[in-house]
């Protein structure tokens, strides 16, 4: 380290230290194998997530009280499917 004198050779040393950090936490610790999740929403939730963004986009479009009423349901629509993703989380955890 003392004999690094210009930026590229600082780079260098930089670019060899941490890829000898890496190297040892690898093999010292292994590798990290991110599980695979289910969806906790079915089709079903997904439509209605299409549903209220449609009607928020003609919302802002138009701004009137009939597409604020449908955005409106589609939000309480929304919220009561939510309670499938609550049922999912419950029946995992049992």
């Amino acid at each position: 380290m003392e004999n690094l004198n210009d930026s590229q050779g600082i780079n260098r040393a930089w670019e060899n230290i941490k890829e000898t950090i890496k190297t040892s936490a690898k093999g010292s610790l292994g590798l990290y194998e991110r599980k695979q999740h289910k969806l906790c929403f079915e089709e079903e939730c997904s439509e209605f997530l299409d549903q209220r963004k449609q009607a928020k986009m003609q919302w802002v479009q138009v701004s009137n009280r009939s597409k604020l009423d449908n955005l409106n349901t589609a939000r309480i629509k929304l919220v009561d499917i939510s309670g499938t993703k609550e049922g999912y989380l419950k029946a995992k955890i049992d």
